[in-house]
């Protein structure tokens, strides 16, 4: 029966660490950037676009489908930067932890 209390005390205690994490993830901002930095984007941990940045030599006519490229590619840039705090976060945090190999989380 103790077995079952110090489980779910550990239980407890990693809903807690998980909360803190998503609250840290939430609050973080990463920045993505694309052609040397002529394109500048602001995501949050969960994904949100919270600014653009734009270099002004980029508003030529012709330069239309290029400025639109830069902008997905700086996107991309900031998720996986976004993305990749959360997996160290994740690891930090369930480190020791019997997990099985490909399982994500927060779920």
């Amino acid at each position: 029966m103790r077995d079952i209390m110090g489980m779910m005390g550990k239980v407890k205690e990693m809903q807690a660490k998980m909360e803190k994490m998503q609250a840290e993830i939430a609050a973080l901002e990463v920045e993505g950037k694309s052609g040397g930095g002529l394109v500048t984007l602001t995501l949050t941990g969960k994904g949100d676009l919270r600014g653009v940045k734009i270099d002004p030599s980029l508003f030529k006519e012709d330069d239309v489908e290029i400025l639109e490229d830069l902008i997905v590619a700086a996107h991309k840039d900031a998720k996986d930067k976004a993305e990749a705090v959360m997996a160290e976060k994740t690891k930090e945090m369930t480190a020791g932890l019997p997990i099985p190999p490909g399982m994500k989380l927060p779920f």
